[in-house]
């Protein structure tokens, strides 16, 4: 078999401190690189932090703006694949990828590979209304992509798409075996957190990674727990509340062996 090793990086997030937080995010690519990471996943906004809505508009960026070029340099530099998510994209100033409006903000992911390369961009889905502004202030994606990342089929998904199960399900049909979901989970939503991961790992008999970001917000504080579920839904890695990197050898093997000895994805009835 051959593992990949996944490592999600659940950055210390401060409102508003940009530089600070690009630079905690770049260090742990740097990190997980050198403990021979093959894949580096970072949180949702890890940039200006979800819960800093007033802050959005000011640092939106494009696709091509510094803080992505930083981290695809950095994956070149590292010899390693980096899934930059999320920042709080600006769609008009977009150049290079097609963007779902032709103005306005998007919350943004972008995978690079171990060469730099642009591989797949993401745009959330499903934008959060309840006790946030997210749904007044951004755009909401249209597109689903995939990349092909250390033997795997790699979807992404962004924190509140993992209540929509069906946002999985395209992706399963669309091959992936992976699906990383950059995320700012609050308390106290424990549960909700880890019911949800585990059901879609079990669903689509796929592993599903989830990167949350650790800090505290004026009325929010993030729960980290970022963990990597196995096809069958077992917890392989995790982590508390602080900041930290979390590891994990994954095998797209052990997907096959999982959809073949329990073949539930076959019995669907459309």
């Amino acid at each position: 078999m051959t593992e990949t090793t996944i490592a999600l990086a659940q950055l210390e997030i401060e409102a508003g401190d940009v530089d600070g937080n690009v630079e905690r995010a770049l260090e742990a690519v740097s990190s997980a690189a050198d403990r021979g990471a093959d894949l580096v996943a970072l949180p949702e906004l890890f940039t200006v932090g979800y819960f800093a809505f007033d802050l959005y508009e000011r640092y939106a960026e494009p696709i091509e703006g510094e803080t992505f070029t930083r981290l695809q340099e950095a994956a070149a530099d590292h010899d390693v694949a980096v899934l930059a998510g999320t920042i709080v994209e600006d769609l008009a100033a977009t150049e290079s990828v097609e963007t779902p409006a032709a103005e306005g903000l998007a919350n943004t992911a972008a995978l690079f590979d171990s060469s730099g390369d642009l591989e797949l961009v993401y745009r959330k889905h499903h934008l959060f209304g309840y006790d946030s502004v997210e749904n007044e202030l951004l755009v909401p994606g249209e597109r689903l992509e995939t990349a092909e990342i250390g033997g795997f089929t790699v979807g992404v998904t962004t924190c509140y798409d993992l209540r929509f199960p069906e946002l999985y399900r395209n992706l399963v049909d669309a091959g992936v075996d992976l699906v990383c979901v950059p995320s700012a989970w609050p308390y106290p939503r424990i549960e909700h957190w880890n019911t949800l991961s585990r059901a879609r790992a079990i669903e689509n008999q796929c592993y599903v990674a989830t990167i949350n970001g650790s800090g505290s917000f004026a009325d929010a504080t993030l729960l980290g727990r970022s963990t990597v579920h196995d096809p069958w839904g077992v917890a392989v890695a995790s982590s508390g509340d602080e900041p930290t990197i979390v590891t994990a050898e994954i095998d797209p093997q052990r997907v096959t062996s999982v959809r073949e000895e329990f073949p539930a994805l076959r019995d669907r009835r459309l």
